[in-house]
């Protein structure tokens, strides 16, 4: 049974759970910037860098891996949202990607095929991709529209570089998150697909976009449904939803995302909405009520949190929706669709 298969026959079984935010846990940690560096002879300074910590505190992220787990996660997403080529240029370790990315997989499978041990339940690797800081849709030049400080090649080419390593240091599944780019998107997609060409085996890919307003659109224009047309020939293992807003402002997003996938959805929602203070304060509780809504209405095969959450936001959600059935899969008319900012649809 390949792992694209194992997933799916859990799916059909239950609400699957992901794990929520790495960053809000690791701030618990109070790190110096010594901590970050350790020994790796660095010259920037790298409080923040949190995906070095595979390499420098491993014991952190595994920690983390570990808590989620126990508050009843079945995926563990690795700590590589900025494990690429562009971000780590801020902090001088770019020539430490593949090291990261490697290691940062191998502390997640570590734990995760501990805990499916110890209790005979499959647990999932998921390797994170995030969008880096460059665009590939709008120019960083207010001046020059045409710009781009990157092209799709480069882009893909870094993903690249991050997809092989998440692979090697045993990564389930690719999960291409956050994003507010789908010209970005692709480029993950693609780097994906080839890293599994080239092993020879199917490399199932995990989709999430971000929301940049309540309109329902993410940075590059695009509505939810005129992305999913846009990523849909990959055929993703899921498709979703993370980070943009609280689950309440998230609501009718799903909705409409899972009147149209024919394939599982996953979210993962911010704890609420920042304070004042950009924290979130959203209370476990709260948080699992709001989605469980979502699984009542039977709109969702994965649930997590993002910003903000912690393991007990993730117990919480595991508990809301333990025993509710999961979404089926929609089974939309055969037509044409097509994608530009908004989605086309041919006439049958």
């Amino acid at each position: 049974m390949t792992v694209r298969d194992q997933f799916n026959a859990e799916a059909a079984k239950r609400i699957l759970v992901t794990d929520g935010a790495f960053g809000t846990e690791i701030q618990r940690w109070k790190l110096a910037e010594a901590d970050y560096a350790g020994d790796l002879g660095l010259t920037k300074d790298q409080k923040g860098n949190n995906d070095i910590l595979a390499l420098t505190k491993p014991e952190v992220p595994e920690s983390i891996h570990r808590a989620y787990f126990e508050a009843g996660a079945d995926i563990a997403e690795t700590n590589t949202f900025s494990a690429n080529r562009i971000s780590q240029a801020d902090y001088g370790a770019e020539g430490l990607v593949r090291e990261i990315n490697v290691e940062s997989a191998r502390l997640a499978r570590k734990v995760a095929d501990e805990f499916a041990a110890r209790d005979g339940r499959p647990r999932f690797v998921a390797g994170a991709i995030g969008p880096t800081n460059k665009t590939l849709s709008l120019s960083p030049d207010v001046e020059d529209p045409g710009f781009r400080e990157i092209d799709f090649d480069y882009l893909k080419h870094v993903y690249r570089e991050q997809a092989d390593a998440l692979i090697e240091g045993g990564a389930d599944f690719i999960l291409i998150e956050t994003v507010f780019d789908t010209l970005n998107a692709k480029a993950g997609i693609m780097a994906a697909l080839e890293a599994g060409e080239a092993l020879g085996r199917d490399v199932p890919i995990m989709l999430s976009m971000t929301l940049t307003d309540l309109s329902g659109r993410n940075l590059s224009g695009h509505t939810v449904e005129a992305f999913w047309h846009a990523v849909r020939h990959a055929r993703p293992l899921t498709v979703g939803l993370n980070c943009s807003f609280g689950a309440e402002q998230l609501r009718p997003h799903v909705r409409t995302l899972s009147q149209i996938a024919d394939t599982l959805i996953m979210v993962y929602p911010n704890a609420g909405l920042p304070n004042e203070l950009g924290e979130y304060d959203e209370m476990p509780e709260t948080t699992a009520g709001l989605v469980k809504d979502w699984a009542d209405a039977g709109q969702v095969n994965v649930l997590g949190g993002c910003c903000g959450s912690t393991p007990d936001h993730i117990a919480a959600i595991a508990k809301a929706v333990d025993g509710l059935p999961p979404r089926a899969l929609a089974t939309p008319e055969r037509r044409t669709r097509l994608a530009g900012l908004e989605p086309m649809i041919m006439a049958a």
